[in-house]
């Protein structure tokens, strides 16, 4: 059952992270971020309205802080999507979204099989070869800003998920509701101490409304599937979004998948097969 969430969390990030990359160059990556986490923080609250639940007021401090480092998170990811390359940015923030939670999971008694363990270490280097990018032709400004964008994305996603994975069984979707919700603060922080305009405005910024579904699923199957599993394990598995964002950028906008992006995408398979055998 974690394997098989934690699967859905990744694809529906990867999908969500593609439109988000979309719509942010049409519009400010900003209110972009503002509108498809509203939109989530809505529909999780609504679903929250129905499930039923009991969280401690633990449980909601670690909704918060997770929505803080969400918020954080999708900013510089939107930002970096809007400006480089999508198999760029999307699979650099990866890399911070897994180690985190990794490292936290196994200092905290985390104890997979070696077999999960296997797979753990065969995710990362998939993560690093479909991160890497060919140079030539790029501007090197615009490629350090994706790396930085993509970095600094990473670190808030980490900690949305370990924050997230604190998470008690019984609490219900309340704290991640207030996850989402609180992510659209971080956002407004981030854009405000940056010189950026984060209201909304304009058409095509709405569409982004869209993202809703794909953001509250996201983060609702990775919350159900550290229920079921490791935070070390289930952090990882989802962290591998960036396959179903390099492949749909490779579909619907002709991006190149590289050779080594290739045989990222096969460690990558790999590392899940395993961790699902263990």
């Amino acid at each position: 059952m974690a394997i098989a969430l934690s699967l859905l969390s990744a694809l529906s990030y990867g999908v969500s992270d593609f439109l988000g990359g979309i719509f942010a160059k049409r519009s400010s990556p900003w209110q972009v971020a503002i509108v498809g986490q509203t939109s989530s923080g809505v529909l999780s609250l609504l679903a929250a309205l129905i499930i039923a639940g009991s969280p401690t007021s633990t449980d909601l401090t670690y909704g918060a802080l997770a929505g803080l480092g969400g918020g954080f998170g999708v900013a510089f990811l939107y930002r970096g999507l809007s400006t480089a390359r999508m198999g760029v940015v999307a699979p650099l923030s990866a890399i911070g979204t897994a180690l985190i939670p990794v490292i936290v999971g196994l200092a905290t008694g985390d104890r997979p099989s070696w077999m999960a363990m296997l797979g753990v270490v065969f995710a990362f280097p998939a993560i690093a070869l479909i991160s890497r990018v060919d140079d030539g032709g790029h501007d090197d400004g615009v490629h350090r800003g994706g790396v930085i964008d993509g970095i600094l994305a990473g670190v808030g996603f980490g900690l949305l998920f370990t924050f997230l994975g604190q998470v008690g069984d019984d609490a219900g979707l309340y704290p991640l509701a207030l996850s989402q919700l609180t992510s659209v603060l971080g956002v407004v922080v981030t854009a405000t101490v940056l010189g950026h305009a984060w209201v909304p405005r304009g058409r095509r910024v709405w569409g982004a409304v869209v993202m809703g579904p794909l953001g509250a699923t996201a983060q609702g199957a990775f919350l159900y599937a550290t229920h079921h599993g490791l935070l070390s394990i289930v952090s990882v598995i989802s962290s591998l979004y960036p396959a179903s964002t390099v492949l749909l950028a490779s579909v619907l906008l002709r991006e190149r998948i590289l050779r080594w992006q290739a045989v990222g995408l096969v460690f990558a398979a790999l590392a899940v097969g395993l961790v699902a055998a263990g």
